[in-house]
């Protein structure tokens, strides 16, 4: 079977947050951790995401790492591709969002695309091109402060206008409201102006809907999983589509169970909070981490001793005052390194020593853990909280894993995951 839709995210949450999307709306969807070599089966879906870890990497590195997976996706088949990336539209002036726009828009020959970061759901919303957090500009967010890519600028044409070389437009609510019709004349207009990315207002799901129906015929869409809302019903490929819209069942898994945060974002910090009235947790200290390796080793100790009756959490999770002053000690990439390394080992010892239902929270350290369990493929389950789906690991063990962005899920999300969970 042809594969109708070909997805490369820019981070592991991103990507299952965008195959919950594609799932509920009834695509058969598989996700895939990394680029496949050439030689692997192609599978038999409608859709298939490429989860990558190119969000706060080098700009070369990861332009080369998505043309990569969008190479594998065209031998795969693709007709259609889609560029994921976060809500927040977390990027830099350097990137990473522009650079790799502009170099799939190379690679498939396309001269037109949009930016849509909006979730409506989860109270991402743009309005004259920009972008909200509930009802504070995206500037005025928590997101201000986030350790990696902090965002200064709520206007998506002027943030996204410095990191590509290429014109960027606007199409207005005004013009999405009108429906697929309006918003192809808008389009078309902006191409006449000589724009290659327009950025698209969105104020509800109605919205979402009409850009599925106006880009349908896109080779290539970027955004957040948002606009994956109204690309189901556009995709001919998959049969029966009414029957298909249920999920399905994931193979249970038993075993201990273990959480790991290293998301600093506002939601993460009450969840761990919420987590440690009832649970034992242990911090980790990225200072002492960079400094001896004998804080990594009693870490590990910590939750191998663990009896697995009850949950654990470890967390490097941190209130913005806090994450500066290790920035400022250890340097930024180093602070986010050292961080993400310790939760991938403490995740790999875990596994070895029975634990297999994992909570991740954070982006980078999803994919941190997530590559360092040597997890190739992910079957998507049943949604937690919007954006958040089960997953169970393809491959031996079977492991069940939920993977969070920092922004996403309610207070109580920890212990309401491992209770999802199959």
């Amino acid at each position: 079977m042809p594969i109708s839709l070909g997805c490369i995210a820019d981070d592991f949450t991103g990507a299952t947050d965008l195959a919950n999307m594609l799932v509920k709306g009834g695509l058969k969807t598989i996700q895939l951790l990394g680029t496949p070599s050439k030689n692997d089966v192609v599978p038999s879906v409608d859709a298939v995401i490429i989860a990558l870890k190119t969000r706060t990497i080098p700009v070369e590195d990861a332009i080369e790492q998505s043309l990569q997976a969008m190479n594998w996706l065209k031998n795969a088949g693709a007709k259609q591709f889609f560029f994921k990336y976060c809500s927040t539209f977390d990027s830099t002036d350097e990137g990473n969002i522009g650079p790799v726009i502009d170099a799939l828009m190379a690679g498939l020959e396309t001269q037109f695309t949009i930016a849509c970061p909006a979730f409506p759901e989860t109270e991402r919303t743009i309005f004259k091109g920009h972008l909200f957090v509930g009802d504070k500009l995206l500037s005025d967010s928590p997101m201000k402060d986030h350790p990696l890519t902090p965002m200064t600028d709520s206007n998506l044409v002027s943030t996204l206008s410095r990191q590509t070389s290429q014109k960027v437009g606007l199409v207005e609510y005004t013009n999405i409201s009108g429906g697929p019709s309006e918003i192809r004349k808008a389009f078309n207009q902006l191409q006449k102006d000589d724009v290659a990315i327009a950025v698209t207002d969105v104020l509800n799901d109605e919205h979402l809907y009409f850009l599925g129906e106006a880009v349908k015929d896109f080779k290539l869409i970027t955004g957040g999983s948002g606009i994956a809302l109204g690309l189901p019903s556009q995709l001919k490929s998959h049969k029966n589509h009414k029957e298909e819209t249920t999920v399905h069942k994931l193979p249970e898994v038993l075993g201990k169970e273990l959480i790991l945060s290293g998301s600093c974002s506002e939601m993460t910090l009450a969840q761990v909070n919420e987590f440690s009235k009832k649970y034992c947790t242990l911090k980790l200290n990225p200072v002492e981490l960079a400094e001896s390796n004998s804080a990594l080793d009693n870490a590990v100790d910590w939750v191998i001793q663990a009896k697995g009756k009850k949950p654990i959490l470890v967390y490097a999770s941190a209130p913005p005052d806090a994450v500066k002053e290790v920035q400022q000690r250890l340097g930024r990439d180093l602070a986010s390194s050292t961080v993400e390394n310790a939760l991938a080992k403490i995740a790999r010892a875990a596994v070895q020593n029975g634990f297999r239902r994992i909570v991740v929270a954070g982006g980078e350290t999803a994919g941190a853990v997530v590559s360092n369990l040597g997890i190739k493929g992910i079957m998507i389950g049943e949604q937690i909280d919007p954006g958040v789906p089960t997953t169970v690991s393809i491959g031996n063990p079977s492991i069940g894993l939920v993977l969070k962005s920092g922004n996403f899920g309610s207070a109580d999300f920890f212990e309401k995951a491992l209770k999802v969970m199959p």
